[in-house]
Parts: structure tokens; sequence; C-alpha cells
């Protein structure tokens, strides 16, 4: 039950403080939909997502007008396509990708996830097919997102899907070049990927996952802004006390949708990820909330451990707040998705190589970063090989998404709108890593991997 302060609290958040749920996401396994008959197996995905998902987006608009609360988006994850695929037996999966698009448009989605592969140890045929098919899948559809994960603790880093990533990440950004690489904007490569996250574009619905799920992604960086900004010049007990007991507020609100979406769909509830997801809006953005805690801009010396502070008080808020919290759960630092991040960035304070110090506190990596579009394939892989070793290292999840912006140099931007937003291009270092990532094979698991 909720008492009758904590609802005005909650109508202030909505009101006053950009406070949503970004998004209420349905998993979907299409482990069934296999067929040596690819025409047959892309029906049968088709009739499944349809079915399943033909009530989401009205169910989510009832809950809406229901609680007051905006649900900015509703989305769909399904089973990595290179597993259902693969007894089709064909060389491209670009017809599965325009499937998965067609089925999103018919239910209405904002963005499907699971365009996806697992290559963390090596590739399968499937594998390399669906990744060789990623540029034009993108380029040809509107809603679909891919992922492709190249590490885990466990089995390291295979260093042959990196390189091949920069290659394509390139290839993605020039079929998508007339809407400033927006391809890249929707794919991700992962190390250590959750197969319970409910953002875009990471999200896929993993082999251990039910048949059908709800997963909630939560959101609120200005709420917890406000709150920072009620505790200026408090000690660090307190700021982290006030952040944990906000993200627990937040929470709750996050796990009353995901449950009353799972039972008015009648699927099993899922997660609640409670990610501080910032969207181009003023006043939504973590960057402010570094700023809040002190620092001139974000991106100078302190900066990591501000973000370290503020990711470990989202998890124990979240963690008292519900005992099923997953996904990636923490705070994301998206460039062009946050108005105080592109901010920081025109000023020259936040660059790659302190973006890439600060993935190692926070929930994902180096994320929605445009980079010139003479950035080398090369580099791209290099880039990827860091966070992936800061990933398996540190037993987490980090990622990669980048956009070589075609044509653009530093100082210039991409515009993408919507919550996608705008990035300036930033610089990369000018000297080759091509001899490094061109060796070939794996790099090893770390020795914090024997742990059985």
């Amino acid at each position: 039950m909720f008492t009758f302060q904590e609802i005005l609290e909650t109508i202030k958040m909505v009101q006053e403080e950009n406070l949503d749920i970004r998004t209420i996401t349905m998993g979907i396994s299409l482990r069934d939909c296999a067929d040596p008959n690819p025409a047959a197996a892309r029906q049968k995905i088709y009739d499944k997502i349809t079915r399943l998902a033909r009530d989401l987006v009205k169910t989510g608009e009832k809950i809406e007008q229901e609680y007051g609360l905006p649900i900015v988006n509703k989305r769909i994850s399904v089973t990595p396509i290179a597993l259902v695929a693969e007894s089709s037996r064909v060389d491209h999966y670009v017809d599965f990708a325009e499937t998965l698009d067609d089925a999103a448009a018919a239910v209405g989605v904002n963005y499907i996830g699971g365009f996806s592969t697992l290559v963390h140890k090596g590739f399968t045929k499937a594998d390399k097919a669906l990744i060789n098919s990623i540029p034009e899948a993108l380029s040809r559809t509107s809603r679909v997102c891919s992922s492709v994960n190249v590490a885990t603790t466990r089995a390291g880093i295979n260093m042959d899907a990196v390189y091949l990533m920069g290659q394509i990440i390139k290839k993605t950004a020039e079929k998508t070049a007339d809407r400033d690489g927006i391809g890249c904007a929707k794919l991700v490569v992962f190390a250590n990927v959750p197969e319970d996250n409910p953002f875009m574009a990471g999200a896929f619905h993993g082999i251990g996952e039910p048949e059908c799920v709800i997963n909630v992604g939560v959101s609120g960086p200005g709420v917890v802004k406000k709150a920072v900004d009620t505790v200026k010049g408090a000690d660090f007990g307190t700021l982290a006390e006030t952040v944990k007991k906000t993200t627990f507020k937040i929470t709750r609100m996050g796990e009353l949708v995901g449950r009353t979406a799972a039972r008015m769909l009648g699927v099993p509830f899922g997660i609640v990820d409670i990610s501080l997801a910032p969207t181009p809006a003023i006043g939504d953005s973590v960057a402010d909330i570094l700023e809040s805690m002190g620092l001139e801009r974000c991106g100078t010396h302190g900066t990591t451990a501000a973000l370290a502070l503020l990711n470990d008080a989202v998890k124990k808020g979240g963690a008292m707040a519900s005992s099923y919290v997953g996904g990636l759960s923490g705070a994301f630092i998206p460039v062009s998705e946050d108005a105080g991040m592109i901010r920081a960035a025109e000023a020259g304070a936040l660059t790659l190589d302190k973006l890439e110090a600060m993935t190692c506190v926070c929930s994902v990596g180096l994320d929605m970063i445009a980079v010139p579009g003479d950035t080398t394939a090369e580099t791209i892989a290099a880039i990827i090989a860091d966070e992936a070793a800061i990933g398996m290292i540190n037993k987490k999840t980090t990622a990669v998404r980048l956009i070589p912006a075609v044509s653009k140099k530093v100082g210039d931007y991409v515009e993408f709108g919507g919550l996608l937003g705008r990035a300036p291009v930033i610089p990369v270092k000018p000297y080759s890593a091509s001899d490094f990532v061109r060796r070939g094979g794996r790099i090893p698991a770390p020795i914090q991997s024997l742990t059985n």
C-alpha cells in the first residue's frame, strides 16, 4: 500500500522532476519458431510476436491513465535470432530482421531487440551470417535493434569477433550515412551481457528466460538531482543515503507498473531495471546529478568517484525496494541522450578517455558516442577491446555503442532527435592499434574466472 504522502511525492516527481517508466519490455521466446524452411520460420516468428504482444501497447496506455505515470516506450525483446534462424541454413538474415520490423510495427511498439548473437568464445555459421547481415538489416528497418556479445569473464575476449565488429560498425555507419549513421545507434557490442535487459539497443530474451515475460526499465535522473540538491555541502554518507532513499521510491513505482502490466497481460513479471536513463530533456541528466554533487563540469577530476557513489547508491536503493532487480541497473552515461554530457563534451571536459574511466564504475559503457567518420575499423575494434577488458576483469557488463560520423570531423554533430538526441563528434587517438587487433584468437579469461 502507498501512503498519501508517497502519492503526493510521486505526483511531484512526474510533474516537476521528469519521473517516468522508461520502458515496459515484453520478452518473447522464439525457440519454437525454428524451421528448416526460412519462410516458414519467419511466419512463425511474426505470428507469435503479434499474438503475444498484441495488447502490450494498449496495456501500457491503460496503466498510464490509471496511475498518471508516463510510460515512454513499449518494447519487445526476442530470442537471439542467430539461434532461431540457424536451422534455416540461409547465408544472410536480413529477411528475418524485416520480419521482426513488420511484427513490431503491427503491434505498435517503439523497438524490438534480439537481432543478436553470443560469440564470446567463437562463431557458428549462423553467428557469422547474422553479424554480416547487420549493416543491411539495420539500414532497411526502423525498429530493429542488434547486439553482439564478444566477451565474458569466464571465457575471455573473442578478438576475432572484436575485429569483425569494428568492420561491421563502419559498414553500418556507411549504410545509414544519409541519416547520420543511425544504424549504429541501434547496434551495441557487449561484454558479460545480461539476458533480461529491458533497455535498447541491447535487449534480447535469454535462453534461460520463460516463454514470455514482462521486464521494466525505470528512470529518474531528474528526481535524483532534486534530492541531491537538498543536501548540498553534506558529507558523502548523507549524500549516498539520500540517493539510496530516492532510488527506493523510484524502484517501487517501477515494480508496481511491471507487476500490473504482467497481471493484465497474463504473463510472469521478470525484473525491474533501476538504471538512471537520461534523456536530452533539460533536467533529466546524469551529468547534472554529478555536477550537483560539487563538480564544476562533468568530466573533471573527481567525476569517476562521484559516479561510483551514485551507481552504488542506486543499486542499494533498488535492492532494498525489490527482490527482482535485474538487467543493467545503475547509471547510464550515453553522451547523445544526456544534455549535461553533451555540454561537457562540447566544453572539452568529457573525452573518450574519461568516459572509458567512468565505465569502470557505472552500468554499461561507451554509449552513443560520435567519432570522426575517418576513424578506422581497427581503431573501433581497439576501443571495443578496451571496454571488453574492463568488463572481463571487473566481472561487470560493459558495452560500446559508437557512431562513426561519415564525412564529419571533430566539432561537427550527429542529429537523431527524440530520445537518441544529438552528439558532438569527439576525437580518438591518432595512433594505430592495427597490428594488435589483427592478431586473432582469444584473450584468455582472467584468473578471477576460476571460481568453482
